[in-house]
């Protein structure tokens, strides 16, 4: 009885060794083989989700067996007059149902996602139909979707019910697929033009990742799911509200280094060593705010350097000549 009553202890306080304050406000992380919870923070708290519905967008399309070679014309009515934000994808342009999805999957494009529900069978009505009965099916209860991008604040859930929604997404192939390309080639009115993955670390050394989605409105915050091997297990997380994007990867980070069975990293380090986290895949760089860490994506190998702050040189005016 002894020895039980130490080691319930022992991994107690295993796991308080590990505690860092998350920056997300609500975080979910499950087993995918065993269905066990290894971190819950707020799983059940109801929350705006943002791009994230553009999951729930994708299955139900695929649900309805649409011809994904089909040209779909991107209509004025597609773009977004409720936050108006932006997208390089034009009005008028004709592009497959296929590459329309890969749009709304791997960049987030919101008139890409409100496409693929006007052209749902049925319109807009039809898919509205569908997404409520994919919610119920699938057991979501804490859960509402009214449109398909994300755009209203009145799409919500919880990251218990966004596991669920993860777990059967991860099950459709070209969901899989086209959510963690890290860029892609559109044919857009006959021109090739390059698309990135809004998840920077799609791509990035050490990550394994089998799906990924991001998401972000004021409302929301910085929101992210993903299906990540690391330690030799399989886990899906969920992270919702995030107050930067920095603090959104740093959260991603740690649940990685723990189900490895790392030591964590805590922001407090990362501001006093002001790290770059470099990306395989991508040139983006991310600045986190107030002095904290700047993750950079480049094309090459992953390294970690402190950066020192240039000292301003003094320009001496020029003497005209007498």
């Amino acid at each position: 009885m002894f020895k039980k009553l130490f080691a319930t202890a022992l991994l107690s306080f295993s796991a308080a060794a590990f505690a860092v304050p998350f920056g997300s406000q609500s975080v979910l992380v499950v087993e995918d083989d065993t269905g066990k919870i290894l971190l819950e923070k707020n799983a059940d708290r109801v929350a705006p989700i943002a791009s994230l519905t553009k999951l729930m967008t994708a299955m139900v399309v695929l649900d309805a067996r649409q011809d994904l070679d089909e040209l779909i014309e991107i209509d004025r009515s597609d773009v977004d007059t409720f936050k108006h934000s932006s997208s390089r994808v034009p009005v008028g342009a004709l592009i497959s149902r296929r590459d329309v999805l890969q749009l709304a999957l791997m960049s987030s494009d919101n008139r890409a996602a409100h496409a693929l529900a006007r052209t749902y069978p049925g319109g807009l009505a039809g898919f509205k139909v569908a997404v409520r009965q994919k919610i119920a099916a699938l057991g979501m209860t804490q859960t509402v979707i009214e449109e398909p991008t994300g755009l209203s604040p009145h799409n919500r859930s919880t990251a218990g019910d966004l596991v669920k929604m993860a777990t059967a997404s991860a099950r459709y192939p070209e969901i899989t697929r086209m959510s963690t390309e890290s860029k892609d080639l559109i044919n857009i009115n006959g021109r090739e033009v390059e698309y990135r993955n809004t998840n920077r670390l799609v791509g990035a050394k050490g990550w394994d990742i089998g799906l990924s989605k991001t998401g972000y409105i004021q409302e929301a915050g910085r929101c992210l799911i993903m299906n990540i091997k690391a330690g030799g297990k399989n886990a899906t997380l969920v992270l919702l509200n995030a107050g930067a994007s920095s603090a959104r990867i740093l959260d991603a980070l740690n649940i990685r280094r723990f189900i490895s069975g790392d030591e964590p990293v805590s922001m407090a380090k990362a501001s006093n060593r002001a790290p770059r986290y470099k990306a395989a895949s991508s040139r983006a760089r991310i600045k986190a705010s107030a002095g904290g860490p700047r993750i950079k994506a480049t094309a090459g190998k992953a390294k970690v350097k402190a950066v020192k702050k240039r000292s301003k040189a003094k320009v001496e005016p020029k003497r005209r000549k007498k």
